[in-house]
């Protein structure tokens, strides 16, 4: 009992450390205005063009760090703050997101991965409780239940190691643009990358939970079959 104690205080607790982590990077450096004075918008905007996304377009989204590239309809979203202010944190998530933009013309091989994932991990992550708990409940007699959802599950921990690759080498890309283009001073580049390591933690974090808990699917399911 005590074990399965400190397992759950452990997946609880760095999904909210990471969170915070980036909310207060976030919150200190969108108060610390650029030096050169753009908005998210300005910057992703730059970026794109540099790089031959002219066709890519800006749009301002509503939320908190709702900031996303869609490839369906090739728009970069920032939230509005991001998308107005002039801010080592807007620069920074501007750019970040713009990065999956690159990624996308260039058919980065993680990112078109991922996006092949995304039916599956969609689908499974709906169904994959229920054949764990189903098969949990009723294991003497539906075990292979629970085997059904922790593969269903396994699809979804897949979709969420892929996009650890997908969003390190978004903020690498990034940084090199923003740095290369002259949107940060050299004073700058070191603030822009601590908001996109705490924003990697997020990421870092969900994965380790995900791969926790089906570590611990499993260890359950062989201990069921042991005792069948």
């Amino acid at each position: 009992m005590g074990g399965y104690l400190i397992y759950l205080a452990i997946i609880i607790i760095i999904p909210i450390w990471a969170q915070m982590k980036v909310k207060s990077a976030y919150t200190k450096y969108s108060k610390i205005p650029t030096s050169a004075s753009m908005s998210g918008a300005e910057v992703a905007r730059r970026i794109l063009d540099a790089n031959g996304l002219e066709n890519v377009a800006v749009r301002e989204t509503q939320g908190v760090l709702s900031d996303h590239y869609n490839p369906m309809n090739k728009t970069v979203y920032l939230s509005s703050s991001n998308y107005h202010h002039h801010s080592v944190a807007g620069a920074a998530v501007a750019a970040h997101e713009v990065g999956h933009a690159i990624q996308d013309k260039e058919r980065y091989a993680a990112l078109r991965f991922r996006h092949a994932l995304v039916p599956v991990a969609n689908i499974s992550s709906k169904l994959a409780w229920i054949f764990i708990m189903v098969g949990i409940i009723f294991s003497t007699v539906f075990s292979n239940l629970l085997l059904i959802g922790i593969v269903l599950m396994a699809a979804g921990v897949l979709f969420q190691i892929v996009t650890l690759p997908v969003e390190f080498n978004a903020s690498s890309r990034a940084m090199d643009q923003i740095v290369s283009l002259g949107l940060i001073s050299n004073t700058e580049e070191r603030d822009a990358r601590k908001v996109l390591n705490a924003a990697a933690m997020t990421y870092v974090a969900a994965a380790a939970v995900a791969v926790l808990e089906l570590v611990r699917l499993i260890l359950i399911f062989t201990n069921i079959t042991r005792n069948d």
